[in-house]
């Protein structure tokens, strides 16, 4: 294994992660609660309206709505249970707030927007999506950055593409691309899709070869998208229809990535475009990664995820105030 290929492994292993979850749950949660007041005050180390407008981002509630009366009390969360990521996410940051505090939460891969807040990890793009409020849920899984040395020009003029083909969309896709002269696209699961698609997964470090990289959404949102958009590669797809704590409603067509017709009749002819005019793919490139550094400090993802739930159980009346960042 090459030192890429460990540096992605070592990234990816869940034990180190496992480990520092159980540790948390060691610690009493009157010591994380203590700590609250003066994390949020860290808030005086960064740009205050960038910070606001995340928060603002992720949970747009704007007036009072009662909490359910099923929802569930941090002391109720059964951190150990399936999914454990989740659970494990979640409590991260809800340790710092009064065991009585309540929340409305979803756990997987959600498309839709409850009738009362709620906090998920993927919402739809819309206009009316405020009851619907992100946190950075199963985030080992998602949020898998890469730190890139190759550079555009030395990659393959071509698109990989490998996934689970099991949604009408994808298959679409690969009935129309699977044997383009532009395309090296497989199938990985070997039940459903098509048996003539099958080939084996390739890893992070071998898609890094091609400029082009293929990310459709799946059950909601496209795995791949962020590290593809930490890379030297392009991510290829039609216009986002669901979104995470990376904001992808907020990514430009052609800007962040390149965008082909829902339809995806316009693929050929955008490839080409940008092997022909790598000044704008590499502009593509540049502002992808820029998207992508906010995400980076640990200390200032902490801090908005709990500026999300501190606005959360404000706005769902069970607290009284909530911070004066101004």
């Amino acid at each position: 294994m090459g030192f890429r290929n460990l540096y992605i492994a070592v990234k990816k292993n869940k034990i180190p992660y496992y480990g520092l979850n159980i540790f948390r749950q060691a610690v009493p949660i009157f010591l994380y609660q203590k700590l609250l007041n003066s994390k949020l005050k860290t808030i005086r180390n960064y740009d205050k309206a960038a910070i606001l407008d995340r928060v603002n981002y992720y949970n747009k509630l704007q007036t009072v709505s009662a909490i359910n009366d099923d929802a569930f009390a941090i002391k109720e969360l059964k951190v150990f249970n399936s999914p454990k990521a989740y659970n494990f996410d979640l409590f991260e940051y809800w340790r710092y707030f009064k065991s009585n505090l309540k929340l409305n939460f979803l756990l997987g891969d959600i498309i839709h927007i409850e009738p009362k807040p709620t906090i998920q990890k993927s919402r739809p793009i819309s206009d009316d999506n405020q009851n619907a409020i992100l946190l950075k849920l199963d985030k080992k899984r998602h949020f898998l950055f890469v730190n890139e040395h190759k550079e555009f020009a030395a990659k393959k003029d071509l698109l990989i593409g490998r996934g689970v083909m099991s949604q009408p969309h994808r298959i679409r896709f690969m009935d129309m691309y699977f044997n383009n002269a532009l395309c090296d696209l497989g199938q990985v699961n070997k039940h459903g899709g098509n048996p003539d698609w099958l080939k084996p997964k390739i890893n992070i470090i071998d898609h890094l070869d091609y400029k082009f990289i293929l990310s459709l959404e799946g059950n909601d949102v496209a795995t791949n998208l962020k590290w593809i958009m930490s890379s030297n590669s392009i991510a290829v797809m039609p216009k986002p229809k669901y979104e995470t704590w990376f904001m992808e409603g907020r990514l430009i067509a052609n800007h962040h990535y390149i965008q082909i017709k829902d339809d995806f009749t316009d693929l050929e002819e955008k490839l080409r475009h940008y092997i022909n005019n790598p000044d704008k793919a590499q502009a593509i490139i540049k502002n992808a990664n820029a998207h992508v550094k906010q995400f980076l400090n640990k200390q200032q993802e902490d801090l908005i995820s709990l500026l999300v739930l501190e606005k959360y159980f404000y706005y769902t009346g069970q607290c009284d105030s909530i911070t004066k960042l101004a």
